[in-house]
């Protein structure tokens, strides 16, 4: 098929342009007025690149000036690339003639942005394509290349590159993306005014700050058509809802489940939809679940610390649970940051007199921070500095700017994805549950968020015996004896897991250690339905992490079942199902409750 099939030009409808003029008009006029009135009330504030709060333009003068104390090895790189690219204009050339030539350079596998058969099928498109990954591979390598240079200066080189690599693919723009202007031609012209229209409401919606839509967000409404588990709120105080899930066979589980989730996102995570939620499966197992629901917190919850979340969170939960069930013992579940706070609590609880956790399962959870990841690349004194400056001005960290930072670091899928569909393709985002919850941000009390990224980030304090101390005790992860499962995802960005796994050698009890496939999201919410991605183990938890991945054993399917199957090791006693309201705790309202629906503006 030629150029003229692939780029047929259509004639646009005078009346859906007049209407998308319309909203684009209007949306100008709301978004100059609202920036108005908030430069009055508010003075002008200095842009943090332009103060540099974030040392990015230290690390990089500071690698600059190491590139040209060697000009030789700079020329080398330089006369590399010109080399590629002569050889890249000669193949171009010869396919322009109709020979067949291989490429010179193939995107990564996973890199879906040159998935449109353009890419492949024209030169031109071939030529643009090339161009921008040998540049990238280029620029890429000469600023990792940069050598003895301030270790964290590095890693902000190395990420910034990216970010600007990432920013600069010709998939970003109308001109050079085929698959727009295949759009732009269909409709003549129609597309790139739905994208203005798009981005001028993202705009408005940001009160000033683009803040790209990844999904339909009226799609959804929770309680409705995601988060339906059935249950009730049981208790509440003002960190945290407790919701009780109705049972869905005669008995369960004598020990209830506590799912403990992070207070970074909202709990429903684990029950988007029937077909692919946690909770509702871990009830259909035979459990009585209880799930915190945290508080979504304003300013006023400013000097809420760990020791809160501690205190008002689980230990408030756990005395509700007693209260509902009879039952003095629990076995728990914590996700992420949630894991964290569940893992200090069974230390917290270790160094008392009663241990009311009897077992802890932790999905994707760090408790050696040595290695975090990419994540490394945002904690120094300079930037912590200035997220607490900001926190002090407002009593929490914004959930909007948690949101970009773990955005940023899968920025093609996560952002300039979506800025092509919006904007350039001018098509409204696709209702996807996933997105719709990875866009309801919370925010972060000041105080916690501090104690975390200082003491776990940034000096690594909890793996240390005595390191931290929670409402006045010293706490040693050692000191724990029950058992843990361990659940870590192979491609998890957030939390990695050789990370993870050095967490493995932190407690004194038996240890499970799995190996989910995918990432921080899917590794965890991988149903056996869909019969996805599989799992490693190995009890080999004595070696290193790539050691124990060379003995692991892989197993098809859902890790669900393995941690069912290690539940019933610790807890094989059934008692009659419990239902919300037949204990000490009546029911206050319907889950989900009203807690996880205090959204932030969107």
């Amino acid at each position: 098929m030629g150029v003229a099939e692939k780029f047929e030009i259509q004639v646009p409808d005078p009346l859906a342009i007049t209407s998308t003029l319309h909203d684009i008009v209007a949306s100008g006029d709301r978004l100059i007025g609202s920036l108005f009135r908030e430069r009055i009330r508010k003075p002008v504030r200095v842009p943090e690149w332009l103060g540099d709060e974030l040392g990015i333009g230290r690390a990089f003068g500071e690698a600059t000036l190491r590139l040209w104390r060697d000009p030789l090895k700079l020329l080398d790189r330089q006369t590399a690339l010109w080399v590629d690219s002569l050889d890249l204009w000669a193949r171009t050339c010869s396919a322009l003639s109709g020979t067949r030539v291989s490429p010179i350079i193939q995107p990564e596998r996973g890199d879906r942005r040159f998935k449109d058969e353009a890419w492949t099928e024209f030169a031109v498109f071939d030529h643009i394509k090339q161009s921008y990954l040998l540049s990238a591979r280029w620029l890429l390598e000469t600023m990792k290349g940069v050598e003895d240079i301030d270790e964290q200066h590095a890693r902000k080189v190395e990420f910034y590159t990216r970010q600007l690599i990432d920013a600069l693919a010709p998939t970003n723009f109308a001109l050079t993306n085929p698959e727009a202007l295949r759009e732009i031609f269909r409709t003549g012209g129609e597309s790139l005014l739905r994208g203005l229209r798009n981005l001028m409401r993202d705009i408005e919606r940001g009160k000033g700050r683009l803040s790209i839509r990844m999904t339909d967000l009226d799609a959804f409404t929770l309680g409705d058509n995601i988060a339906t588990t059935p249950g009730s709120v049981v208790f509440q105080n003002d960190m945290m809802q407790l919701i009780q899930y109705a049972p869905l066979g005669d008995t369960v589980r004598r020990r209830p489940l506590l799912i403990v989730p992070p207070w970074i996102n909202k709990f429903y995570i684990l029950d988007l939809r029937d077909k692919n939620s946690f909770i509702r499966w871990a009830v259909a197992q035979g459990n009585t679940v209880f799930v915190i629901s945290w508080i979504n917190p304003d300013a006023s919850y400013a000097a809420r610390g760990f020791d809160d979340y501690l205190e008002h969170g689980i230990t408030a939960a756990l005395q509700a649970i007693e209260r509902a069930t009879g039952e003095r013992e629990v076995n728990a579940v914590g996700y992420c940051l949630g894991g964290t706070l569940l893992s200090a609590s069974t230390a917290w609880y270790a160094a008392g007199d009663h241990q009311p956790i009897a077992s802890t399962t932790l999905f994707t959870t760090m408790l050696d921070f040595a290695r975090p990841g990419e994540l490394e690349v945002f904690i120094d004194d300079q930037q912590l500095d200035a997220i607490e400056r900001r926190m002090q001005k407002q009593g929490y960290l914004d959930g909007a700017e948690m949101a970009s930072t773990f955005n940023m670091l899968r920025a093609n899928d996560l952002i300039w994805s979506f800025a092509v569909n919006n904007y350039l393709l001018g098509k409204d985002p696709f209702p996807f549950d996933l997105l719709y919850w990875n866009s309801d941000s919370t925010r972060m009390p000041a105080a916690m968020h501090s104690f975390y990224l200082r003491n776990m980030y940034q000096h690594n304090r909890l793996r240390e015996p005595g390191g931290i101390t929670l409402c006045g005790r010293p706490i040693d992860l050692h000191q724990v004896r029950t058992p843990v499962y361990f659940l870590s995802a192979v491609e998890d960005h957030i939390a990695p897991w050789k990370s993870t796994y050095a967490g493995t050698r932190l407690f004194g009890g038996p240890v499970r250690f799995v190996l989910g496939g995918s990432g921080h999201i899917a590794g965890v919410i991988n149903p056996p339905a869909a019969k996805k991605y599989g799992y490693l183990t190995s009890p080999r938890l004595e070696l290193d992490a790539d050691e124990w991945l060379a003995t692991a054993t892989q197993t098809a399917g859902s890790w669900w079942p393995d941690w069912d199957a290690w539940l019933d090791q610790q807890d094989a006693t059934r008692v009659p199902a419990r239902h919300a309201g037949d204990g000490a705790l009546a029911v206050l309202e319907p889950a989900p409750g009203s807690y996880v629906k205090r959204r932030l503006a969107r």
